[in-house]
């Protein structure tokens, strides 16, 4: 399966609604995953195949693994999906 992470400063509020709204997301998909959120320095150690975070945090997980996706508006649906659909393989 494939695993997500939703990265925000502190790994608190703005990552678990980027969580969410990445699930609603997926699911509207029909893409299967595992979506964490969690802190930046935390996620710089876990396993994943897609980062999802913020344009400034991007840049300090360019040494990951996983793909980086950037969303901005942790809140826009619309953004959320076009990214989801422009770097996620299905």
């Amino acid at each position: 399966m494939m695993k997500v992470l939703t990265v925000c400063g502190l790994g608190q509020g703005t990552s678990l609604i980027l969580k969410m709204n990445v699930e609603q997301a997926l699911n509207d998909k029909g893409i299967q995953a595992d979506v964490e959120h969690t802190d930046v320095s935390a996620a710089s150690s876990m396993q994943a195949d897609y980062i999802i975070t913020s344009n400034e945090l991007a840049e300090s997980l360019v040494a990951h693994d996983a793909k980086v996706v950037i969303v901005n508006n942790y809140f826009d649906m619309d953004e959320i999906n076009q990214a989801i659909d422009g770097h996620m393989e299905t």
